[in-house]
Parts: structure tokens; C-alpha cells; sequence
């Protein structure tokens, strides 16, 4: 396992990103505290300045390279989140970089990337086998790759958004975390079990694409059978060795598997009770809460909105009026 070093990487990437990057707000949700009865709050890292709570990790990651890396640019890979906020933070470093992006991804994720001056490169195939390809191919053009999860100092980005949490309430008991590849909560768990170890750090996967939920159960990182998923943003298997699996294991205190249908469910009500449209993946927290929800009544619970990068056709699509 690789060592990793909570909360003092978490304060470092602090450091580093807190110029650029927003302190997103947590307000209360009084109508579904009421209705679920517990306190909720929501993480609104739908408004971060990329729109998801990538652009932390990728800010962190680019402001560790030293001068003939960055010079020499970088790759990596992604279905949209992640790469824009690797967009955006070349940008503000003045850094060449390069995206791999799978055939899945949406094209109005793609369209938000070209808008953003992201040099794009699609590959056929899966997000992870992207992602593999993606390390190859920096390698053979002497840059480095920048994995949207396996890397401490995107953990440690991630992570800032766990040292929030604490900040603006000390109090809270339940956090509810999306997952895709493992980055985010590693680096919130991580955070959050170094100053708080009571606090209970749940992540949230779709049936449809639960690597995480069963690598877990398996006790290795495994394949499973992957469908289409409103929460895109979080599909795709964990590459091979990655270091997210033993921080899971060893920070999370369970993962919570949801339906399509609860997924929808939870857009639809995030978008009723607060007027935000958020993409599945952002609304994956909620998901998790009203799936257990008789484990957590009463209980302070924060909710991390990951992202809000969604067309309206799609709140269409699912029937929300807006």
C-alpha cells in the first residue's frame, strides 16, 4: 500500500489550491431533513469553478510538477469532469495537455471540453482501458499522466473538500460520498478518520457500474459486468493496483449500491427542493441517505454534490419539469 500521510497532504494541497479554487457552500435542506427526519446539508460542489470537485485534485496534481514536466506537458484520461478541470488547470499554469476520452462519453461533455480548449484524442474503448492506453502513450511522449483517482496528490486534492465539511460543521456524524474510481473518498475518509474517527464516511455506486462495492466484497480489485448509468461521471472499472482499493478498505465505512430509478429519484428532488440541476453522479449522496435512511434518522448528515455538469435535454428526458 502506497503511504499516505492525512491530514498533512490535505493541508498542504490546501495550501497550494485555496487561491483559485472555491470554498463551495454547505446549506441546510430543510424540507428534506423534515420529510427524511435528519439534519441535511448539501455540499454544492456543483459550483466549483470547473463544476465538479475535480478541478481540486487536478489544481493540486499540476502545482506539484516540476519545471522539465511541465514543460513537457501532460496527458490523461476521462469521460468529461476530469478532464476539463485538467483543462482548466493547464491552463492557469501555462502547461500542454493532452485527453484521452473514451467512445461513451456524452457528447455534451464533449462539446463542454472543446468549448474549454481541451486537445482531445477519442479512444475506442472503455473508460479504464482509456485510461491505460492514456499512460502508455505519455510515457512514450515523455509527459505525465494524470489519472482522474490514483494518485496521492489528487487524493489529497479531493481531499480539501473533507477539511470543509469539518470546518463549516464540526458537528456532523454521516457524510455521504459519490464513487467512481475511489479519489474522492479516499481523500475525504482519509481526512475525515485523521481528525474525526467517529464520523461515518459512506460511499454511494450505481448497480450499474459497482466496481468499487465488489472489489470490496471480492478482496481484490475484480471486473464486473458494467451497464449504462445515469451517473456517468463515475463509470468505469479501477485500473489494476490502484491505491484507492486499500484506502477504501481501510477508511470507508461501507459502500451503499443504488438504482437507476433512486438516481433519478434523487435529480428529480435535488432540482424540486433546491431549483439545481445536478448530473447523476452529483446526486449519488442522496441516493445513498434515502437508501438508509432508517440507519441515519436523526443523525447530522452532509451530502457531497459532486458535479453539475448536465444538459437540461437530459432533466427533460427524465421527466423533471424545469
Amino acid at each position: 500500500m502506497v503511504p499516505m500521510r492525512f491530514p498533512e497532504g490535505v493541508f498542504e494541497a490546501w495550501e497550494r489550491i485555496k487561491g483559485e479554487v472555491f470554498h463551495t457552500p454547505l446549506t441546510p435542506s430543510a424540507k428534506l431533513s423534515r420529510s427524511f427526519g435528519t439534519e441535511i446539508r448539501f455540499k454544492w460542489e456543483n459550483k466549483q469553478l470547473s463544476g465538479s470537485f475535480k478541478f481540486r485534485g487536478a489544481l493540486n496534481k499540476v502545482r506539484t510538477l516540476n519545471c522539465e514536466e511541465r514543460q513537457n506537458g501532460v496527458v490523461s484520461a476521462s469521460t468529461g469532469n476530469h478532464g476539463l478541470a485538467v483543462t482548466l488547470a493547464c491552463q492557469l499554469e501555462d502547461i500542454p495537455s493532452l485527453l484521452i476520452i473514451p467512445q461513451t462519453a456524452t457528447a455534451d461533455k464533449l462539446r463542454r471540453l472543446e468549448e474549454a480548449g481541451a486537445k482531445v484524442f477519442r479512444y475506442d474503448g472503455s473508460c479504464d482501458q482509456a485510461e491505460i492506453y492514456g499512460r502508455k502513450l505519455a510515457s512514450e511522449l515523455g509527459r505525465v499522466f494524470i489519472s482522474p483517482y490514483n494518485d496521492p496528490e489528487i487524493i489529497y486534492g479531493q481531499g480539501t473538500i473533507g477539511w470543509e465539511i469539518l470546518e463549516d460543521w464540526p458537528e456532523v456524524e454521516d457524510i455521504f460520498v459519490p464513487i467512481g474510481g475511489g479519489g474522492l473518498i479516499s481523500g475525504v475518509a482519509g481526512l475525515i478518520k485523521s481528525l474525526k474517527p467517529s464520523c461515518r464516511v459512506f460511499g454511494v455506486e450505481p448497480e450499474n457500474s459497482a466496481f468499487m462495492a465488489a472489489s470490496l466484497k471480492a478482496g481484490e480489485i475484480v471486473r464486473i459486468k458494467e451497464q449504462e448509468t445515469l451517473a456517468d461521471a463515475v463509470a468505469g472499472g479501477i485500473e489494476p493496483d490502484s491505491i484507492t482499493f486499500d484506502l477504501c478498505r481501510q477508511y470507508v465505512d461501507d459502500i451503499i449500491v443504488v438504482s437507476e430509478e433512486l438516481i433519478r429519484r434523487s435529480m428529480d428532488l435535488i432540482f424540486l427542493e433546491h431549483n439545481r440541476m445536478v448530473e447523476g453522479a452529483g446526486a449519488l449522496a442522496l441516493a445513498g441517505l434515502i437508501n438508509r435512511i432508517n440507519e441515519i434518522k436523526g443523525h447530522r448528515v452532509a451530502l457531497i454534490v459532486s458535479g453539475g455538469n448536465v444538459s437540461p435535454e437530459l432533466f427533460l428526458h427524465l421527466g423533471v419539469k424545469i
